[in-house]
């Protein structure tokens, strides 16, 4: 084959431009510390690197903004809860002094006031939010938990309850009927008109048993009666129960004389609309006593008692009822349907509530390949709404016999004064009544005490099970997070032995890379001085 000088001097170039072309890839690697530039250079090196960058893109995600954002969460949540348990515990030393037999009346004041002042704070961090999102009302962060102001909105609620929410207390019956025939409660007795009282005998003052179920809401609503929905037991039907409606057979007031805890029929349910009570006939708290689930059966809860009622007045404070219940706030019009279906214009809350077995409403986040972690504790797991009841009930018992000692240190006063033996004598009459009343009721406010205490060390150990849940799933996600933080090292060092060059061998192949492009131009010099022409 004839080697021409043309085809010497193609060639040459095209050394000299592999040779540059190594320079410059030499160059590139050590100028951006990359081994490739572009996807060309190497494919191998370029689907690697795109997959331990989009490795170390999740992880960062997860360990620099997820789980800090968990975190902070779960600690924003666990600071809220802790001050729910000091007010409990506060409580709970309350009500282990009022056990005290021997509690004199300045005692029981001091007890009442500090009860009044802890029952104001027990939900003070029911509204405590995280990044502007409330932590206790599930999935609406944009709902506070509790009304922030006086509001008038039309609320029907059904509370989910059972046998164990039956409750039987202790009344102690102060009022009377006097010979012309006028109701009279022994309580009101101001100087001035024991007149009023003369009739009042020692044999007035009793004390009986009530049933009750109390709910979750006082100063309810007196134009709708409450109904009662559960199921009983019957042979005939396919399921093997049947549903049954109870409906409240009047409402009327607390204070109303005659006192409405001692006239109850035994298949009535009485409604007091402003302590939120519903007491129950001797029959009917029976026949609920004993409703009761059915182990086999796993779709249905034959042991729930649903009561359904009204309120549309809320106070500074109060719990709103769609973070707890199925309710119904009613529209534009203000009212509901009568027969219990939802205008067009309600907004229905919680509706899967009403299905046995249903979850509540659990925030989640992502905190590692296919890692999910619970954030969010639910309002009701800590914010019982029972708590402010159990506290209502003490400070109405503890405000009764405080007027009872009123009552017993006027008329002791104005015996002290009176002359008139015959007036001496119903004064005396009266005291010995008072009297009688108040023995009967520091017994009921003993028991109360003492019942109230096991109560409230109930509600503390609710919230320290979400206090210790919260804790777990605190002590999970540092877990998660130290190895993400180790994945995260492993996959940086394998994205950068994948990507990024050893600078000091770069540099080497560089010098290299220089030397055989000056050796490729030199020799391309000397070979091209002589052609065919110089001989001819």
């Amino acid at each position: 084959m004839r080697i021409t000088n043309k085809i010497m001097q193609n060639n040459s170039l095209s050394n000299i431009n592999l040779a540059k072309v190594a320079e410059d890839h030499r160059g590139s690697q050590v100028s951006s510390g990359k081994k490739i530039v572009r996807p060309s250079d190497d494919p191998i090196v370029a689907i690697r690197s795109l997959r331990l960058r989009s490795s170390v893109t999740e992880i960062t995600q997860y360990y620099s903004r997820n789980a800090k954002d968990a975190d902070a969460w779960l600690k924003t949540t666990e600071d809220a809860m802790q001050q729910v348990t000091d007010v409990l515990t506060d409580m709970i030393k309350q009500y282990d002094k009022g056990a005290n037999e021997y509690l004199t009346s300045a005692d029981r004041n001091i007890i009442l006031e500090q009860l009044k002042s802890l029952k104001d704070e027990v939900y003070g961090t029911g509204n405590a939010d995280y990044a502007g999102r409330y932590i206790f009302t599930g999935y609406r962060t944009e709902s506070s938990l509790m009304f922030k102001e006086k509001t008038e909105k039309p609320y029907q609620i059904t509370e989910q309850l059972s046998a164990s929410d039956l409750r039987t207390d202790t009344f102690v019956n102060t009022s009377f009927t006097d010979n012309n025939g006028v109701d009279r409660d022994l309580t009101d007795l101001k100087e001035g008109t024991q007149t009023d009282y003369v009739d009042v005998e020692e044999n007035d003052i009793d004390k009986s048993e009530y049933h009750r179920i109390r709910l979750s809401y006082n100063n309810c609503d007196d134009n709708m009666i409450p109904t009662i929905q559960y199921k009983v037991k019957d042979a005939t039907s396919a399921t093997g129960y049947t549903d049954k409606t109870l409906t409240a057979a009047r409402t009327v007031k607390s204070t109303d004389v005659p006192s409405p805890y001692t006239n109850v029929g035994d298949n009535e349910v009485v409604y007091l609309s402003d302590t939120g009570e519903l007491l129950l006939g001797k029959d009917v708290y029976k026949e609920l006593s004993g409703v009761v689930d059915d182990p086999l059966s796993t779709n249905v809860n034959e042991g729930e008692i649903r009561v359904t009622y009204q309120k549309s007045e809320f106070q500074e404070g109060d719990l709103k009822p769609e973070h707890y219940f199925y309710c119904v706030a009613a529209g534009e019009d203000g009212n509901f349907d009568p027969a219990g279906t939802p205008n067009s214009d309600d907004i229905v809350y919680n509706p899967t509530y009403l299905d046995h077995g249903s979850k509540r409403q659990v925030i989640e986040y992502d905190v590692g390949f296919n890692q999910r972690l619970q954030v969010n504790t639910i309002a009701e797991e800590c914010f019982n709404p029972d708590v402010n009841r159990e506290v209502d009930d003490m400070i109405q018992a503890l405000e009764k016999i405080q007027k009872i000692e009123d009552v017993v240190s006027t008329l002791k006063n104005m015996l002290d004064k009176e002359t008139d033996p015959a007036k001496q004598k119903i004064l005396s009459d009266q005291i010995d009544a008072a009297n009688k009343a108040f023995t009967y009721q520091k017994d009921v406010v003993q028991k109360k005490f003492s019942t109230g205490l096991t109560a409230m060390q109930g509600f503390l150990n609710e919230v320290n099970v979400a206090v210790t849940g919260c804790g777990a799933r605190g002590s999970r996600l540092e877990l998660v997070s130290s190895r993400l933080s180790s994945q995260k090292s492993t996959f940086e060092i394998l994205k950068s032995e994948n990507e990024d060059v050893d600078l000091s061998e770069a540099v080497v192949q560089l010098t290299s890379a220089e030397q055989t492009y000056e050796a490729a131009l030199k020799a391309t010099g000397k070979i091209m001085q002589v052609n065919l022409m110089d001989f001819i």
